[in-house]
Formats: structure tokens, C-alpha cells, sequence
């Protein structure tokens, strides 16, 4: 932050994890999500150069924890320009903060960069090539650029790659994106990782081990349009995104990233709790790993709101806990172990997260209350596979089973009498969270095993079925900015200032979700509304509608937005500038945006549906007519 602060950055804090009236992600994957109004054309109120380390959580890759590298909670530094500062700046200034021995002093013989290669939508990259090929002459390092036809791996610094590795976005269908250039830490051949199955053309962007991504650096200069068109931008950005453990890990000489003074604690806590050393096996590691990691993810998730539950959010936020909670059990670690692990992530953090502090009576309410949850769960599912067993006995009635041949895990099962069906175990995993693992030691007590090829099966059809149901319904949000969210996105405004007229300055906003067809609100209030309420309050919207009041914003500092009156989602952290977006004399709110320019564009507000979101918190549906 000093470094970028030094070259006329405003340094902003990091929002909350679960993003705010944006649709199109469960939880805050990347710096960029918080910034993407003023990456769109709005003005930022400290200027168009930012920095921030954004608190992120990405589960797509949830299968890879327990690796070198791979978290579902990260911490992204970044530096920002909003059509500002452009290739040149952003690819020196990461040059120089790596590499000067004033900051990190990483080696630079140690870099290598990928950048776009270009194709048919846009051309190869070169002006970011010729700025690398300047730091490198300034460093005295001699490089190529990657030929594979020349299999110069070795010797090359800068890799041009396709769209696949070297280009982001657009958020949403359409929408700003461009070529980015990524910046890697090359370990050597030397670092114990298993060979490389690309052999000779191992290069950055490969999954083996050697190289380790630090930087990435995006440059947003096109738009793709709706009829898959590439058109430059006239407001050219620079997002970037430096991972905090990555490069903390690269700093201290760490292959991995959980021998930091982020994650070592807690495994440190695991091994006390367990009995167990990480490096007794790699089953003993892989599962500490996989604690640690989820532990802190769920603490940072739920300190943000969000509690266990099957639906969306909650349902991530559960299925961490569970999977923490089942290798503990690998573990034989203690009931309730997950508790002084939060103790732990809470101690490392507090300092510049304290809101983790404040939040610590909650965080460890709801982590008890999974795991107690989780043990009933686990109770009935342990029935429910016995009376599996007991029926595949009955049906063979060939006994003992403990003097047949067990079948090996994984092997052709159907030469078997001895195991249960793969969707029978299929729904031990799904319905009761059990593991492969957990329903073969398990089963093995019967000297039994299950149809594998007949569960991977079923679980790919449900991982199927899941992708395509998230692609659908997290689609959308503010990253299109289209006007239907920009209408939906002011209606919101008028919803909330019409439910604390009607119900009572008790109401604050606890969450929206906002797509092109609708409005979802959350608030706070006890109870549920009764239709006369509910009318009262649509009403009172339509009203503003009809009025065709204005729609205006005004940049000031927070404690003087706080002194207007303005509403805002005070447990979130703001900058100390921020915008007040009014409508009329009846609404104040701090808010991003975007919006319309008057409420008599709206239409008609409707509310579709009233009901309970959690605890002391209703949720509306609406839409514009």
C-alpha cells in the first residue's frame, strides 16, 4: 500500500466478502468485483488511482486444497486505474516492487511472464512485450521470447499464450475485458515436485509445480459486444491482482503456501489437537491442509454474514465446515476441534481484520452449532448404511462375509458379491455429506466396498447439474450494467426508505440480489408482513415513481454522509470518500451506483413475494411492470 500510495494511489479498505447488489457471484472472487461501477465509466470519489487488499473466496477449485498453492480464502492485493496509468506504468511498477531490494527484492532471475499471443479478435500484445523487454535489460538479464518450434523453454522470459491463459473477462457475456499479462516465480527443476507430464514444454501456466503465479496484471481496452464483436475502449483500465499468500510464500523460501505465517498456526493447532505430525504421511497433510484452509474460510464467511445453510452462500459456508469436520474425524481429532482452530484464525487476523474480533461470540455460535448438526447427520447416515448392508446380505444370503475376498477400492466390483450399489453409496455422500473415503473405511468393517465406476458416474451427473443450475441463476448483475439493472438497482432505493416509512427505523439492508428481471431485498425486521403492509409499502414506491423525482449524487467524506442521514451497510467498510446517491427530498443512500436519472422511468413496482431469509431477516422479490 505504500509503495502504490507513493504514486498517487488512494488506498481504499477491503469489502465484504459477500458482494454487494451483484448477481452474478455467490461471494467476491477477485478485486476487481467491489470496483466494477467505476471500471464501467463511474467516478471513483478518490480519483482514478486506487489500491486495495480485497478479501476473496473461490471454491471452483475446492478439489486442489491441500496442494502447494490452492486456497478457497486468499487475500488480492491490487492497484487500479481508471482510465489513467496504462501498460507501460502498471508492468514497471510491478517490475520495481518485486524486484527492488527496497521492497520485496524477489530475484528477478527467478521471473518469467506470460502475455497475450493474439488471434482473431486482437492482436499479439507487443506493447506490453517491449515494456518486459525493458525491465529485463534494465536488470541485466538476457532473455527470448518462447518459440516452441525453437523448444526454448529454458531460455525464454516472455511467453505468449492464447485467449485460455492470457486474457480476462468479460464478467457477463458482454462487457469490458483485454489481454493481461501474469507474472511467475520460477522454482527450478530442482524443487521436489512430481515430473512434468509436458516434459520439455513446461512452461508458466503449467499445473506441475514449478512455477508459482504472483501478479497478474489486466488490461481492460476492449468491449465485447453482444454479436461477440471486440471494440476498444475509450476509458482504458489496468486491474491487477497480486495473491498475498503466494507471494508471502515466495518471499520466506516456502514451496507451499501453508508454511506462512498465515496458515502454520493453524496447522500447528491441528497437530496439538490431532497428536499427529503434518509430515507423517501425505494423507496426514493433505487433511491438515484441508482444515486449515476451510476453518479460516468459514470464520472470514461468516464474521461477513453468512451462515450455514443448503442454499447458495450457506450451502458453500456448510459444506467447508462438513468437509473440515470429516477429515478431523480421519484425524481422530476431538469433538468440537473446529472451535480453538477459529480461536486461532481470529488471533491471526485481528489486527487488521477486527471486525473478526468483534464478531468472534457469533463466528463460534454458528461453527458449534454445524458441528453439532453435522454429528446428528453423520448418526443417521451410519444407519442408513448399515440397513444398505443388511439388505445386500439378505438379498445374496451368503454368509460371513468376512471370509470372502474383499474387493480393492476402485476395482471392477461387478466379480463381487460383497459391496453396495454406486448410487446407494452415491446418496450416502450426497444426502449425508459422507466421503468416498469415510463409506469405505466404513464398509470395510463388513468387508465390504462400493461400485465405484457406478459412483463416479452419479457424481458427475450432479456436478453437471450444478454447474448449469449456477450458470443460470448467478448470471447477469451489475457487471452488464444494462438499464433494466440500473431501474431495478434505483428501485431498491425507494424499497428501502418505503419499509423503514412504513415499518420503522428498525429496517436496515442486509443483502440485495439484483438481475435484469428482479429485485431481491433483504432486511432486517422480526416478523412476517402482513398484506396490508406489503401493499402500504408498494404503494409508497409507486408513488415516488410517479413523482418522477430526480436522481442525484454528491461525493463527501463518510462521517458527513453518516451526519445527512444517508443509509448505508455500516457493518461494510467505505472508504473515507464516498458518493450519496438522492432521489428527490425523499431517499439518501451511499452507494456506488449505477442508476437512472429519474424515478418516472421505472414503471410499475411490484412485490412478487414476502418471506424469511434468516433470523430476524425478511426478503422481497419484486419486479418493474
Amino acid at each position: 500500500m505504500e509503495f502504490f500510495e507513493n504514486r498517487g494511489h488512494k488506498i481504499v479498505p477491503s469489502s465484504s466478502l459477500v458482494p454487494e447488489n451483484d448477481s452474478s457471484v455467490l461471494f467476491v472472487t477477485a478485486g476487481m468485483h467491489p470496483l466494477v461501477p467505476y471500471l464501467m465509466g463511474e467516478n471513483h470519489p478518490l480519483g482514478k488511482r486506487i489500491a486495495n487488499i480485497q478479501k476473496c473466496v473461490r471454491t471452483g477449485d475446492i478439489d486442489d486444497v491441500g496442494d502447494s498453492t490452492h486456497n478457497t480464502f486468499f487475500e488480492m492485493l491490487g492497484n487500479w486505474s481508471f482510465g489513467d496509468y496504462f501498460k507501460n506504468e502498471s508492468i514497471q511498477w510491478s517490475w520495481e516492487f518485486l524486484t527492488d531490494k527496497k521492497w520485496l527484492g524477489i530475484n528477478p532471475e527467478k521471473i518469467k511472464v506470460t502475455v497475450f499471443k493474439g488471434d482473431n479478435d486482437a492482436p499479439r500484445d507487443d506493447e506490453s512485450i517491449e515494456v518486459w523487454k525493458k525491465c529485463f535489460q534494465k536488470s541485466g538479464i538476457s532473455f527470448e521470447i518462447y518459440d516452441k518450434e525453437k523448444n526454448n523453454n529454458e531460455n525464454a522470459r516472455i511467453f505468449p499464450l492464447p485467449k485460455e491463459d492470457n486474457w480476462w473477462g468479460p464478467a457477463g457475456e458482454t462487457g469490458p475485458c483485454g489481454p493481461d499479462t501474469e507474472i511467475f516465480i520460477d522454482l527450478g527443476r530442482s524443487i521436489n515436485f512430481e515430473k512434468c507430464p509436458k516434459g520439455d514444454d513446461c512452461k508458466p501456466g503449467c499445473n506441475c509445480g514449478r512455477y508459482v503465479e504472483i501478479w497478474n496484471n489486466v488490461f481492460m481496452e476492449y468491449n465485447k459486444t453482444s454479436d461477440r464483436k471486440y471494440v476498444p475502449l475509450k476509458q482504458k483500465n489496468v486491474d491487477t491482482g497480486m495473491g498475498m499468500e503466494r507471494t508471502l510464500a515466495t518471499l520466506n523460501g516456502f514451496n507451499n503456501v501453508y508454511e506462512t505465517d498465515l496458515l502454520a498456526p493453524i496447522i500447528a493447532e491441528v497437530e496439538k489437537l490431532s497428536g499427529k505430525k503434518c509430515s507423517e504421511s501425505k494423507n496426514i497433510k493433505k487433511s491438515m491442509r484441508i482444515i486449515a484452509d476451510h476453518i479460516r474460510t468459514s470464520v472470514f464467511m461468516i464474521s461477513d454474514g453468512v451462515v450455514p445453510s443448503n442454499l447458495d452462500r450457506g450451502y458453500i459456508l456448510r459444506r467447508l465446515l462438513r468437509r473440515a469436520i470429516r477429515h478431523g474425524n480421519l484425524l481422530k481429532m476431538p469433538n468440537g476441534f473446529l472451535l480453538p482452530l477459529a480461536e486461532t484464525v481470529v488471533d491471526i487476523y485481528k489486527e487488521f481484520y477486527p471486525e473478526l474480533l468483534e464478531n468472534k461470540d457469533r463466528i463460534l455460535e454458528e461453527i458449534k452449532k454445524e458441528e453439532e448438526k453435522f454429528e446428528r447427520t453423520l448418526e443417521k447416515g451410519l444407519k442408513e448404511l448399515e440397513k444398505m448392508v443388511k439388505i445386500k446380505e439378505e438379498k445374496e444370503n451368503k454368509f460371513p462375509y468376512a471370509e470372502k475376498t474383499r474387493p480393492d477400492f476402485g476395482s471392477k466390483s461387478d466379480d463381487y458379491i460383497n459391496y453396495i450399489s454406486g448410487k446407494d453409496a452415491f446418496n450416502l455422500y450426497q444426502t449425508y455429506g459422507f466421503p468416498p473415503e469415510l463409506i469405505r473405511e466404513e464398509l470395510a468393517k463388513y468387508a465390504m466396498s462400493y461400485h465405484k465406476g457406478e459412483f463416479d458416474t452419479e457424481l458427475k451427473k450432479h456436478q453437471q447439474i450444478s454447474r448449469t443450475a449456477a450458470a443460470g441463476k448467478f448470471k447477469g448483475g451489475l457487471a452488464d450494467a444494462s438499464e433494466e439493472t440500473k431501474k431495478l438497482h434505483t428501485a431498491a432505493h425507494l424499497l428501502l426508505e418505503s419499509l423503514r416509512r412504513i415499518l420503522g427505523d428498525h429496517i436496515y439492508q442486509k443483502g440485495s440480489n439484483i438481475t435484469a428481471d428482479r429485485l431481491r431485498f433483504d432486511f432486517s425486521h422480526p416478523e412476517k408482513l402482513t398484506d396490508e403492509e406489503k401493499q402500504k409499502v408498494e404503494d409508497l414506491v409507486n408513488e415516488q415513481i410517479q413523482k418522477n423525482l430526480p436522481v442525484n449524487f454528491e461525493e463527501m467524506k463518510l462521517e458527513d454522509a453518516k451526519k445527512i442521514g444517508a443509509m448505508g451497510v455500516f457493518d461494510a467498510k467505505y472508504g473515507e470518500q464516498v458518493k450519496v446517491y438522492s432521489i428527490g427530498n425523499f431517499s439518501k443512500e451511499i452507494c456506488a451506483g449505477p442508476h437512472i436519472n429519474h424515478t418516472g422511468e421505472l414503471g410499475i413496482f411490484k412485490i412478487q413475494k414476502e418471506k424469511s431469509s434468516s433470523a430476524g431477516v425478511r426478503r422481497i422479490k419484486a419486479v418493474l411492470e
